[in-house]
Protein backbone atom coordinates (compact mmCIF):
# COMPACT_ATOMS: atom_id res chain seq x y z
CA UNK A 1 0.00 0.00 0.00
CA UNK A 2 1.17 3.38 -0.63
CA UNK A 3 2.11 5.93 1.95
CA UNK A 4 1.55 10.22 0.72
CA UNK A 5 3.87 12.24 1.07
CA UNK A 6 2.68 14.14 4.51
CA UNK A 7 1.96 10.47 5.43
CA UNK A 8 5.88 9.48 5.19
CA UNK A 9 6.29 13.52 6.93
CA UNK A 10 4.58 12.42 9.70
CA UNK A 11 6.57 9.48 10.30
CA UNK A 12 10.03 11.13 9.87
CA UNK A 13 8.62 13.23 12.20
CA UNK A 14 7.71 10.65 14.98
CA UNK A 15 10.98 9.11 14.52
CA UNK A 16 13.11 11.92 14.53
CA UNK A 17 11.72 12.15 18.31
CA UNK A 18 11.81 8.67 19.37
CA UNK A 19 15.57 9.11 18.32
CA UNK A 20 16.17 11.98 20.64
CA UNK A 21 16.78 14.78 18.14
CA UNK A 22 15.48 18.38 19.21
CA UNK A 23 13.87 20.37 16.62
CA UNK A 24 12.38 24.01 17.65
CA UNK A 25 9.72 23.66 14.98
CA UNK A 26 8.77 21.29 11.96
CA UNK A 27 8.54 23.81 8.67
CA UNK A 28 7.23 23.52 5.86
CA UNK A 29 5.77 24.74 2.16
CA UNK A 30 2.12 24.98 1.39
CA UNK A 31 2.05 21.55 0.19
CA UNK A 32 2.35 20.72 3.59
CA UNK A 33 0.21 23.83 5.07
CA UNK A 34 -2.63 22.75 3.43
CA UNK A 35 -3.44 19.10 4.22
CA UNK A 36 -5.45 18.70 7.41
CA UNK A 37 -4.78 15.31 8.10
CA UNK A 38 -0.59 16.58 8.18
CA UNK A 39 -1.59 19.61 10.28
CA UNK A 40 -3.67 17.63 12.72
CA UNK A 41 -1.14 15.07 13.24
CA UNK A 42 1.04 17.27 14.51
CA UNK A 43 -1.03 19.75 16.35
CA UNK A 44 -2.40 15.96 18.02
CA UNK A 45 1.16 15.14 18.98
CA UNK A 46 2.08 18.34 20.29
CA UNK A 47 4.63 19.32 17.92
CA UNK A 48 5.35 22.82 17.58
CA UNK A 49 5.83 23.87 13.65
CA UNK A 50 5.48 27.01 11.32
CA UNK A 51 3.22 26.09 7.84
CA UNK A 52 2.69 27.94 4.42
CA UNK A 53 -0.53 28.30 3.04
CA UNK A 54 -1.41 28.72 -0.38
CA UNK A 55 -2.30 32.78 -0.87
CA UNK A 56 -5.73 31.89 -1.62
CA UNK A 57 -6.65 29.12 0.00
CA UNK A 58 -10.27 29.29 0.88
CA UNK A 59 -12.01 29.04 4.52
CA UNK A 60 -15.18 29.22 5.92
CA UNK A 61 -16.11 32.29 7.01
CA UNK A 62 -19.09 34.74 7.57
CA UNK A 63 -19.69 36.90 4.55
CA UNK A 64 -18.64 40.48 5.82
CA UNK A 65 -15.25 38.94 6.76
CA UNK A 66 -12.09 37.48 4.72
CA UNK A 67 -12.09 34.03 2.72
CA UNK A 68 -8.62 33.75 2.12
CA UNK A 69 -5.14 34.54 3.72
CA UNK A 70 -4.62 37.36 0.88
CA UNK A 71 -7.60 38.63 2.66
CA UNK A 72 -7.17 38.85 6.09
CA UNK A 73 -3.92 41.31 5.63
CA UNK A 74 -6.79 44.06 4.61
CA UNK A 75 -8.15 43.78 8.62
CA UNK A 76 -4.69 45.07 10.02
CA UNK A 77 -4.82 48.57 9.63
CA UNK A 78 -1.95 49.32 7.47
CA UNK A 79 -1.83 53.57 6.30
CA UNK A 80 2.05 53.55 5.80
CA UNK A 81 5.35 52.80 7.58
CA UNK A 82 4.32 55.90 9.94
CA UNK A 83 1.19 54.33 11.04
CA UNK A 84 1.18 50.45 10.72
CA UNK A 85 -1.38 49.45 12.80
CA UNK A 86 -0.62 45.83 13.46
CA UNK A 87 2.01 45.23 11.24
CA UNK A 88 5.60 45.48 13.51
CA UNK A 89 8.92 45.90 11.22
CA UNK A 90 11.67 43.94 10.98
CA UNK A 91 14.96 44.08 9.94
CA UNK A 92 16.35 40.68 8.07
CA UNK A 93 20.35 40.56 7.84
CA UNK A 94 21.27 37.85 5.37
CA UNK A 95 24.01 35.85 5.17
CA UNK A 96 25.74 38.22 2.50
CA UNK A 97 25.19 40.77 4.63
CA UNK A 98 22.45 43.12 3.36
CA UNK A 99 19.39 43.75 5.34
CA UNK A 100 15.47 43.89 4.19
CA UNK A 101 12.55 45.18 6.04
CA UNK A 102 10.05 42.96 6.43
CA UNK A 103 6.64 43.20 7.78
CA UNK A 104 4.85 40.29 10.14
CA UNK A 105 2.05 40.56 11.93
CA UNK A 106 -0.61 38.14 13.33
CA UNK A 107 -4.26 37.94 11.25
CA UNK A 108 -7.72 36.31 11.70
CA UNK A 109 -8.69 34.21 8.93
CA UNK A 110 -12.31 31.92 9.55
CA UNK A 111 -10.64 29.59 12.75
CA UNK A 112 -7.67 31.31 12.76
CA UNK A 113 -6.09 33.90 15.13
CA UNK A 114 -3.31 35.78 17.39
CA UNK A 115 -5.83 33.69 20.71
CA UNK A 116 -6.57 30.48 19.08
CA UNK A 117 -4.99 27.41 19.07
CA UNK A 118 -3.77 27.90 15.28
CA UNK A 119 -2.33 31.11 14.38
CA UNK A 120 -2.36 33.13 10.82
CA UNK A 121 1.13 35.12 10.59
CA UNK A 122 1.46 37.09 7.74
CA UNK A 123 4.88 38.66 6.40
CA UNK A 124 5.46 40.37 3.43
CA UNK A 125 7.94 43.27 2.25
CA UNK A 126 4.76 46.11 1.58
CA UNK A 127 1.90 45.31 3.38
CA UNK A 128 -0.09 47.93 0.82
CA UNK A 129 0.95 45.49 -2.26
CA UNK A 130 1.76 41.87 -0.75
CA UNK A 131 4.10 40.74 -3.53
CA UNK A 132 3.94 37.38 -4.50
CA UNK A 133 7.51 36.50 -4.42
CA UNK A 134 7.95 38.07 -1.15
CA UNK A 135 4.78 37.43 1.35
CA UNK A 136 4.26 34.52 3.84
CA UNK A 137 1.21 33.07 5.27
CA UNK A 138 2.22 31.00 7.79
CA UNK A 139 0.28 28.86 9.84
CA UNK A 140 1.80 27.74 13.32
CA UNK A 141 0.79 26.34 17.01
CA UNK A 142 3.16 28.17 18.83
CA UNK A 143 1.75 30.29 21.45
CA UNK A 144 1.84 34.24 20.75
CA UNK A 145 2.82 36.15 24.26
CA UNK A 146 0.85 38.24 25.96
CA UNK A 147 3.59 41.29 26.35
CA UNK A 148 4.07 43.64 23.00
CA UNK A 149 7.80 43.22 23.30
CA UNK A 150 7.68 39.77 23.32
CA UNK A 151 5.22 39.73 20.43
CA UNK A 152 7.94 41.30 18.20
CA UNK A 153 10.32 38.92 19.22
CA UNK A 154 7.84 35.89 18.98
CA UNK A 155 6.82 37.03 15.32
CA UNK A 156 10.42 37.82 14.64
CA UNK A 157 11.22 34.08 15.60
CA UNK A 158 8.03 32.83 13.48
CA UNK A 159 9.46 34.81 10.42
CA UNK A 160 13.87 33.40 10.67
CA UNK A 161 12.07 29.56 11.54
CA UNK A 162 10.69 29.73 8.13
CA UNK A 163 13.08 31.59 6.45
CA UNK A 164 15.41 28.41 7.32
CA UNK A 165 13.23 26.36 4.86
CA UNK A 166 15.14 27.82 1.80
CA UNK A 167 18.50 26.73 3.20
CA UNK A 168 16.58 22.95 3.89
CA UNK A 169 15.48 23.08 0.67
CA UNK A 170 18.43 24.04 -1.63
CA UNK A 171 20.49 20.88 0.61
CA UNK A 172 17.99 18.81 0.03
CA UNK A 173 17.94 19.32 -3.95
CA UNK A 174 21.76 19.22 -3.94
CA UNK A 175 21.68 15.81 -1.77
CA UNK A 176 18.81 14.55 -4.22
CA UNK A 177 20.74 14.75 -7.16
CA UNK A 178 23.59 13.26 -6.00
CA UNK A 179 21.70 9.97 -4.56
CA UNK A 180 20.33 9.85 -8.05
CA UNK A 181 16.86 10.14 -6.73
CA UNK A 182 15.90 11.89 -10.44
CA UNK A 183 17.35 9.36 -12.48
CA UNK A 184 16.32 6.04 -13.15
CA UNK A 185 18.67 3.66 -11.02
CA UNK A 186 19.64 -0.24 -12.21
CA UNK A 187 21.76 -2.06 -9.67
CA UNK A 188 21.18 -4.01 -6.84
CA UNK A 189 19.13 -2.90 -3.45
CA UNK A 190 22.14 -3.07 -1.77
CA UNK A 191 24.24 -0.66 -4.16
CA UNK A 192 21.70 1.89 -3.69
CA UNK A 193 21.63 1.71 0.10
CA UNK A 194 25.72 1.88 0.09
CA UNK A 195 25.69 4.57 -1.97
CA UNK A 196 23.42 6.74 0.32
CA UNK A 197 25.22 6.27 2.99
CA UNK A 198 28.57 7.39 1.73
CA UNK A 199 26.48 10.50 0.02
CA UNK A 200 24.93 11.44 3.38
CA UNK A 201 28.18 11.31 4.90
CA UNK A 202 30.00 13.79 2.67
CA UNK A 203 27.81 16.11 3.08
CA UNK A 204 27.43 16.12 6.71
CA UNK A 205 31.03 15.55 6.71
CA UNK A 206 31.10 18.89 4.27
CA UNK A 207 28.69 20.81 6.61
CA UNK A 208 30.66 20.16 10.09
CA UNK A 209 33.69 21.83 8.52
CA UNK A 210 31.95 24.16 7.18
CA UNK A 211 30.60 25.32 10.64
CA UNK A 212 33.71 24.93 12.30
CA UNK A 213 35.48 27.38 9.70
CA UNK A 214 32.42 29.88 9.89
CA UNK A 215 32.65 29.85 14.02
CA UNK A 216 36.15 30.25 14.49
CA UNK A 217 37.27 26.71 15.50
CA UNK A 218 40.79 25.53 14.03
CA UNK A 219 40.86 23.85 11.10
CA UNK A 220 42.58 20.12 11.19
CA UNK A 221 45.90 20.53 10.86
CA UNK A 222 47.74 20.16 7.76
CA UNK A 223 50.13 17.01 7.77
CA UNK A 224 52.47 19.02 6.11
CA UNK A 225 52.35 21.56 8.21
CA UNK A 226 50.39 24.09 6.03
CA UNK A 227 47.25 25.76 7.86
CA UNK A 228 45.16 25.94 4.33
CA UNK A 229 47.10 23.80 2.19
CA UNK A 230 49.51 26.43 0.59
CA UNK A 231 52.47 27.66 1.38
CA UNK A 232 52.52 30.64 4.00
CA UNK A 233 48.29 30.53 3.54
CA UNK A 234 45.91 31.37 6.27
CA UNK A 235 43.21 29.90 6.78
CA UNK A 236 39.71 31.06 5.04
CA UNK A 237 36.20 30.59 5.35
CA UNK A 238 35.00 27.62 3.32
CA UNK A 239 32.06 28.94 0.89
CA UNK A 240 29.62 25.94 0.62
CA UNK A 241 27.05 25.82 -2.16
CA UNK A 242 24.17 25.14 0.66
CA UNK A 243 23.91 25.60 3.89
CA UNK A 244 22.48 23.58 7.22
CA UNK A 245 19.38 24.79 8.84
CA UNK A 246 20.82 23.94 12.35
CA UNK A 247 22.03 27.69 14.33
CA UNK A 248 24.54 28.25 16.56
CA UNK A 249 23.26 27.66 19.83
CA UNK A 250 19.55 26.94 19.24
CA UNK A 251 18.02 24.34 17.67
CA UNK A 252 17.61 24.50 14.13
CA UNK A 253 14.23 22.92 12.14
CA UNK A 254 13.48 21.13 9.32
CA UNK A 255 11.55 20.23 6.30
CA UNK A 256 9.44 17.14 6.76
CA UNK A 257 9.72 14.63 3.90
CA UNK A 258 11.53 13.90 1.24
CA UNK A 259 9.75 15.98 -1.29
Amino acid sequence: MFRTKPQLAVELVQAAQQAGIGFRAVVADCFYGDNPGFTDALVAADIPFVLALKPRKDTWAPAEAAHTPTEAPGELGWRGARKPGQWRRLQRRFRDGHTETWWPADATLGGWGPDRRLRLVVATTDPARLPGHSSWYLLTNLPRPTGRRAQQADLAELVRLYGLRNWVEQGYKQVKGELGWADFQVRSDRAIRRHWALVCCAFSFCWQAFLTHEHGQPAPPDPKGRRDGRAGGHPERASAPNRPSAVPGRRGCGRCGPG
